[in-house]
């Protein structure tokens, strides 16, 4: 974070730990988007993602297999891109 970067990628923050630290990572994250930081956000959590972004690309075997805006993606639309 003292490179000031423009981009920060985050690869499964919240594995692993208690609920209460979720939420401080979450508050963490949106501090960052609020000040201007871009986010790539890479999760296993469908929730998480969900919850967390504008945009979810959907990869399955190292493939993009969707790119959906936030307002339209449903846990079961992700799934099935997910699995194609």
């Amino acid at each position: 974070m003292y490179t000031s970067p423009k981009i920060l990628i985050l690869d499964e923050p919240t594995r692993g730990i208690d609920v209460g630290a979720k939420a401080e990572i979450y508050t963490l994250i949106n501090e960052l988007v609020n000040q201007g930081l871009s986010i790539i956000l890479i999760s296993s959590e469908l929730p998480e993602v969900l919850g967390m972004s504008d945009r979810v690309l959907v990869i399955n075997e190292g493939v993009s297999t969707a790119c959906l805006d936030i307002d339209a993606a449903s846990a079961e639309e992700v799934m099935m891109y997910a699995t194609q």
